[in-house]
């Protein structure tokens, strides 16, 4: 009888050591991966950075170009429409395109899922129509 016991404690030894292994080759794993996806959203929150500053630059330039021939406060109300104009465009070409919107007129609440077909007949499930009596 304790040869079994101690075979159980070997095996269940065993368990613990191979869990140990897998659970510390899947953190490795995972460190190796998050560290390449780290470094790319690095790279991406600069890059974004850079093309706000970028853009943010083109519209004073813009804006300086309109103060030479126009008033200073018209020049920033035209800057501002040709920036709120890009803004809307590029808002609308990032929506994704459903059939069902153009129909809606596209007033759909944000988070709302389509609304399936109603039936033509009321389903029938659980009722019992064979029955003579009532």
């Amino acid at each position: 009888m304790q040869r079994l016991e101690h075979m159980q404690h070997l095996d269940k030894h065993l368990v613990d050591q191979l869990a140990n292994v897998a659970r510390e080759s899947v953190r490795a794993e995972l460190r190796e991966q998050t560290r390449g996806q780290r470094r790319k959203a690095a790279l991406y929150a600069g890059s974004g950075a850079a093309a706000l500053y970028a853009g943010a630059a083109v519209a004073l330039a813009v804006g300086l170009a309109l103060d030479l021939v126009l008033p200073g406060w018209a020049a920033a109300l035209i800057t501002a429409v040709i920036l709120t104009a890009v803004a809307l465009a590029l808002r609308t070409a990032a929506r994704p395109h459903t059939p069902g919107a153009a129909a809606t007129g596209g007033t759909k609440a944000a988070g709302s899922a389509p609304v399936p077909p109603v039936p033509s007949t009321p389903p029938t499930v659980g009722t019992d129509h064979t029955r003579g009596d009532g």
